[in-house]
């Protein structure tokens, strides 16, 4: 851009200067912008409660899943239980024939103790068809 400094006769200019003009309304358009809230617009939905399950975990005559969540949670085959409902569960299973395999998976960041707990559990049950189950997520591999 090209600037005058006014004529060569010694006259003043009589164009205003409007760069600093535009710079402060550029810095006000910005400071409008980030200042606005976002438009969100949401859309209420009425979604059915979550009820608990009343029945019983079923036992899968084939393998049953035993995983422990991060948040402490006992899980056979997605169903919620406690450790005294794990004790009669493998009993159950004990006493079928033939007997079905339990897979254990524990959650990366499960709770030892917890785990513990129920691998001490399962070898006073004494199942016999035993498992771990998602190993290979946790493997590391170095060459």
């Amino acid at each position: 851009m090209a600037m005058s400094g006014g004529k060569d006769d010694g006259s003043p200019m009589m164009e205003m200067n409007t760069t600093p003009l535009i710079d402060v309304m550029l810095v006000l358009l910005i400071m409008f912008i980030i200042t606005i809230p976002v438009a969100t617009h949401s859309v209420n939905i009425d979604l059915p409660q979550a009820t608990p399950p009343t029945d019983k975990p079923k036992i899968d005559p084939v393998k049953n899943k035993l995983v422990l969540t991060t948040q402490n949670q006992i899980l056979w085959n997605g169903s919620p239980i406690n450790e005294g409902n794990l004790v009669s569960l493998l009993q159950a299973t004990k006493a079928m024939n033939p007997e079905p395999e339990l897979q254990f998976q524990p959650e990366e960041y499960a709770s030892y103790e917890i785990a513990n707990r129920m691998l001490k559990i399962i070898t006073q049950v004494k199942v016999s068809k035993f498992g771990f189950v998602g190993n290979e997520n946790f493997a590391t591999f170095s060459k």
